[in-house]
């Protein structure tokens, strides 16, 4: 369940080498990385892990055509799962045209390619969520997802991803990824409803799972 996360902008080479080695050793389904080390994880990553990369990251304020651009080229460069940001302020503004066309055209270009949408739900209200969801299950996305981490707002609630869970149902994923640092923090999102974490300290929360789930 879990996409063993590496993007802070100071990460080197060898910190991206040094995570698909851990990815392999913790049994995680997935690394994430930025676009840049796409390349360099093809050659580091153990067979059988999936390689996620994210796009119109952190913010969300790229064109929709940029977006589209960036994830063809990360899906070309190895990414099997892009995780896309939306405009937050286009859908706070009700714009809701705008998150349209940028989730649609994403995702042409990631046509068989596992596509996740960040919403960044700690500063949108729950009509927003709902609205958000809805979209991205109407316009093919497989995941919603909570957020970049990188917001001052906040990351993952457990109540934002039972609100998500039960907007799209069971066809469609939740991503739970921001401020989850502990064993507690992981099983709380699962309960709640995700059925994929984003984490960077993945080696402690598995530490603390009890022997009959780690």
């Amino acid at each position: 369940m879990v996409d063993h996360t590496l993007l802070k902008p100071e990460a080197t080479p060898s910190d991206v080498a040094a995570l698909c080695a851990e990815a392999h050793e913790l049994g995680v389904l997935s690394v994430c990385i930025s676009p840049s080390f796409l390349p360099l994880a093809a050659g580091a990553l153990a067979p059988g892990l999936a390689t996620c990369t994210v796009v119109g990251f952190p913010s969300g304020k790229h064109l929709p055509e940029l977006k589209a651009a960036e994830a063809a080229r990360a899906v070309g460069d190895g990414a099997t799962e892009v995780d896309m940001v939306v405009d937050i302020g286009a859908i706070r503004a009700g714009r809701w045209r705008h998150t349209e066309c940028e989730i649609a055209e994403v995702r042409a270009a990631t046509s068989g390619v596992l596509l996740k949408v960040i919403l960044e739900t700690a500063v949108l209200s729950d009509d927003e969520i709902v609205r958000a969801c809805v979209t991205c299950k109407e316009l093919g996305a497989d995941f919603v997802k909570t957020s970049t981490g990188f917001h001052p707002a906040g990351g993952a609630s457990t109540r934002a991803v039972s609100l998500m869970r039960s907007t799209v149902g069971d066809t469609v994923g939740v991503k739970a990824s921001g401020g989850i640092r502990t064993t507690e923090d992981a099983l709380a999102m699962v309960a709640a409803g995700a059925s994929r974490l984003g984490l960077s300290g993945t080696r402690a929360v598995l530490a603390g799972l009890p022997e009959s789930m780690g």
